[in-house]
């Protein structure tokens, strides 16, 4: 199974939060994703390089802790609930928190 690590301790806000996903869950796209939930669960859909659509994955969220410190509760909340949401339309997805 595809593992992405996302390492809290690499960003302290929302848009450091879009920016390393763009770094670990893209690949060679010609354009510049949206920094917001509609295009992150477009990213978790696949087909941006690193994992096709329905292709399973693991998502280890490294010093999360510190992320919902820094980005706070309302959006550490809205985050993983699109990856809950993501693996309830039938896609294997899992979220490990660190």
């Amino acid at each position: 199974m595809r593992t992405y690590i996302i390492d809290g301790n690499k960003f302290s806000n929302i848009e450091g939060f879009y920016d390393e996903i763009d770094l670990i869950m893209t690949k060679g796209i010609s354009f510049k994703t949206g920094h917001n939930l509609n295009a992150f669960r477009d990213i978790l859909y696949g087909g941006f390089g690193c994992h096709e659509p329905g292709e399973p994955f693991v998502i280890k969220w490294l010093n999360s802790q510190k992320s919902r410190k820094e980005l706070g509760d309302t959006i550490m909340l809205a985050i993983i609930d699109n990856i809950a949401d993501h693996n309830d339309t039938g896609y294997d997805c899992k979220l490990e928190l660190y």
